[in-house]
This record gives C-alpha cells, sequence and structure tokens, in this order.
C-alpha cells in the first residue's frame, strides 16, 4: 500500500525560500511517477512539478520554472521540493502525488494521481 508523508512548509517573507519533502513507502520498483501539486481554496489543483522515478525530465508548471528544484533523495523514495524566490501568490496548500507508470508519461492532471499525501500549508507573506 503507497503512503506519502509531506513535510517541510511554513510561513516566510516574499523573496525567501523553503523546502517541502514527500517520503513514499510502499513503493515495489521505480515504476512511479511522484509529483508535486498545489490548491488553493476554490480552485482546482494545480501541478507544480512532476518526476518519473525511472529517470527521465523533470516537468514544471511555468509558474514555478526557475524557482522550484525537484529532487530525488538517495532512497529514490523521498521527492523534495526547493522552493526559492516565493512570492505571496505560492502561498497555499502543498500536496504530494503518486501513482504507478511503466513510462516516462507521468500526468499533468491532478485526476491522474491515486496516492496523495496529507498536505503541508505554505505562507508567503509580502
Amino acid at each position: 500500500q503507497v503512503q506519502l508523508v509531506e513535510s517541510g512548509g511554513g510561513s516566510v517573507q516574499a523573496g525567501g525560500s523553503l523546502s517541502l519533502s514527500c517520503a513514499a513507502s510502499g513503493f515495489t520498483d521505480s515504476s512511479y511517477c511522484m509529483a508535486w501539486f498545489r490548491q488553493t481554496q476554490g480552485k482546482e489543483r494545480e501541478g507544480v512539478a512532476a518526476v518519473w522515478l525511472g529517470g527521465g525530465r523533470i516537468h514544471y508548471s511555468d509558474s514555478v520554472k526557475g524557482r522550484f528544484t525537484v529532487s530525488q533523495g538517495n532512497g529514490k523514495n523521498t521527492l523534495s521540493l526547493q522552493m526559492n524566490s516565493l512570492k505571496s501568490e505560492d502561498t497555499t496548500m502543498y500536496y504530494c502525488a503518486a501513482d504507478r507508470s511503466y513510462h516516462n508519461d507521468c500526468g499533468k492532471s491532478w485526476t491522474w494521481y491515486n496516492y496523495w499525501g496529507q498536505g503541508v500549508q505554505v505562507t508567503v507573506s509580502s
């Protein structure tokens, strides 16, 4: 059974940095996509970044490209999100997601993913 546990987040002033981490358990191999999403109340969940654990390019949304960086931990089942140059509009709940994929073809929509973490709050004050 796949479980995702996020950590990190918190509050920071605009222009600052925060780091999130997602620890996954229950993966039987590297044929999974892991992703970060965020959701502001009343809006649809927005993809931030996604990566296929079997290797390949990381995909970022245009709104975070150049500011956010995703990396895998040494154990491969940990996905970190380093967020730099944070803006007030980055304030929201961030969620880790995962689902099985045998190809480097991770879904862009939140509806593609079946496994979710509990979410962490990121607050950026201007």
